[in-house]
């Protein structure tokens, strides 16, 4: 077996960070993410891994990579895999102190968009497999990286559809302070559209204004909102309802004119547990009836695929032994993860990593250099139990 000396965690870092890979809903901004990728193939295979590169059916610009190191070469289930998204957000770089495609260093910590969410985590992955794919491993030991989780989990997707190896655990390595987390929210977001006429504005009879509707059906949301709250709670969450965001509201194009076209678009986060089908449908019943009552079309459709919420039981053994490792008790976050497209090929799933959610999205975003060691330590304890 020959013997290799990666580049350090940090270095590794800065490559990714150096290598764009935006997905946006935008064409203008979204970008490939194979370059980023290719990166991670050239350094797990140095260390004797497997690696496949599959592009994605309808975006051959982005891709997922699955990196396995096999036992004597032996094709087996089990083991453990690795996880995470390889994309970043988009950025404003006049917000940034420095150059957000740079690794900058300062004050302990690294900064560099995807520093924290979440390229940060795959340095310490390929790093923390390095110390241990030279000793008797005896199941697999799998790294994923996939694309498009950003602008609606594309890649994770077309894993669950294809397939992929069963595991014992899986690891999402998404932010999260080194805490085991065992649960969290599913996502929908949706766009709901006013169709009114259009008129001049010295006589409202002259059309249908669809700002005047929209307001009755933000006035409905308010208070579809209140009744989620009201009927759904699960302890544990720092928000422990479900949440409804009216994020983004666009209508009229002159004040002189009758506006015949509003679209709203909201965010729904989901407790496990709830049946978002059937949430849906109630809300479309009830925005049917205001439509109907105004005589005006309101339309609802999904701006992308619904993320299902995650939940793990809290004796679960990973759980359990990170809980030991990390000294930190296991919990639930309101962000949502890939974490429930791997239950399907793990016996167990959990979402554990280094930095915090709090800097995810936001300009000069950063990992503390006290997580390298950190995670890296942990992620050979883990490899070690799960994969000897």
């Amino acid at each position: 077996m020959k013997q290799v000396v990666l580049p350090s965690a940090k270095s590794m870092l800065g490559t990714l960070i150096g290598e764009p890979s935006v997905s946006s809903r935008s064409s203008a901004l979204d970008q490939s993410n194979i370059g980023v990728l290719n990166h991670l193939a050239n350094w797990l295979h140095d260390i004797n891994f497997d690696v496949e590169i599959s592009s994605l059916p309808e975006e051959p610009a982005k891709a997922n990579l699955i990196a396995t190191y096999l036992p004597q070469g032996q094709r087996i289930d089990g083991g453990l895999i690795l996880a995470g998204h390889s994309d970043t957000v988009p950025c404003d770089e006049k917000l940034w102190h420095s150059d957000p495609y740079s690794l900058s260093e300062s004050d302990s910590r690294v900064h560099g968009l995807g520093a924290c969410d979440m390229k940060g985590f795959f340095p310490m992955a390929i790093w923390a497999a390095s110390q241990v794919v030279n000793t008797k491993l005896k199941k697999p030991l799998t790294i994923i990286a996939t694309s498009d989780e950003e602008s609606g989990m594309a890649g994770a997707r077309f894993l669950a559809d294809r397939g992929i190896p069963k595991a014992e655990v899986t690891l999402v390595g998404e932010p999260t302070e080194l805490q085991p987390v065992i649960s969290h929210k599913g996502a929908i977001t949706l766009s709901i559209t006013v169709q009114g006429s259009s008129g001049h504005s010295s006589n409202p009879d002259f059309g249908r204004n669809a700002i005047d509707s929209m307001h009755i059906v933000i006035q409905n949301l308010i208070e579809f909102r209140r009744s989620l709250a009201t009927n759904y709670q699960t302890p544990g969450f720092d928000v422990s309802i479900p949440t409804l965001n009216l994020g983004c509201l666009q209508a009229g194009d002159s004040p002189n004119r009758i506006c015949e076209h509003s679209e709203l678009q909201i965010d729904l986060r989901l407790l496990p547990g709830m049946n978002a089908d059937d949430i849906i449908s109630d809300l479309k019943q009830q925005l049917d009836v205001i439509g109907d009552r105004l005589g005006t079309p309101i339309n609802v459709h999904f701006l992308s695929p619904a993320i299902p919420a995650f939940e793990s039981p809290e004796n679960s053994q990973v759980a359990i032994l990170l809980e030991t490792l990390s000294g930190k008790s296991s919990g639930k976050v309101a962000f949502g993860t890939e974490a429930p497209f791997y239950q399907d090929f793990s016996k167990e799933t959990v979402v554990f990593g280094p930095g915090s959610i709090s800097q995810a999205h936001q300009p000069n975003e950063y990992m503390e250099l006290s997580y390298f060691s950190k995670t890296e330590s942990i992620l050979i304890r883990l490899i070690q139990h799960f994969c000897s």
